[in-house]
């Protein structure tokens, strides 16, 4: 797996997303609990600024920086570029990055972090009222990321508890990947993540 490509279709795919927020819509309940469309927004651009920063300073502090938010749309695009560029100027091995006082190894992160960025472009889609499945292709790497991602202790603090989908073929990668992740595919606004600091 090319964790850099993983994270440059999740950018994609979450700007697609993120290209639909209207003026006045912010106030918008979204499928993360406590959160409207602003601050989900609010949240992913942290999520951007954090592995920016781990992938340019070596670190990610537990608490990154918050900056203007204006247009959502241009000031996503201008992080995801930066992120982008960042992580191709990494040396081919990688680089260890430190997440709060632990080591993690770069191409880790990034796989991480398009798992976060995909799921959360999934929920702004909702939120604007104008859902957009993840990628298949897409959707069937990130799961099991986020399988080895997520543990039971993540449950009822980043993560609702996982939610059944259909049974067998007629579940597609995408309602899998976001119900592993405890989004409700008939009602999905309001649970699926929990408020928590930048997670990466």
């Amino acid at each position: 797996m090319n964790s850099g490509e993983l994270l440059e279709r999740s950018l994609a795919y979450a700007l697609g997303s993120v290209a639909e927020t209207e003026p006045g819509s912010l106030g918008r309940a979204t499928p993360c609990a406590r959160w409207d469309l602003g601050e989900l927004l609010g949240h992913l651009d942290d999520a951007l600024d954090a592995l920016y920063e781990g992938v340019t300073g070596g670190r990610i502090g537990l608490f990154p920086g918050v900056g203007g938010r204006l247009d959502p749309v241009c000031g996503f695009r201008r992080r995801a570029c930066a992120l982008l560029g960042a992580f191709a100027a990494l040396p081919e091995d990688g680089c260890r990055v430190t997440v709060g006082d632990r080591p993690l190894d770069a191409r880790v992160m990034a796989a991480a972090g398009a798992v976060e960025i995909a799921v959360h472009g999934w929920d702004v889609a909702q939120a604007c009222g104008r859902p957009r499945p993840v990628p298949a292709a897409l959707a069937s790497e990130l799961l099991p990321v986020a399988r080895c991602l997520v543990g039971d202790e993540d449950r009822g603090v980043r993560f609702a508890e996982p939610v059944d989908v259909r049974p067998g073929a007629h579940a597609s990668a995408s309602d899998r990947l976001v119900a592993f992740l405890g989004r409700r595919l008939d009602s999905s606004l309001g649970r699926g993540c929990r408020t928590s600091p930048p997670s990466l």
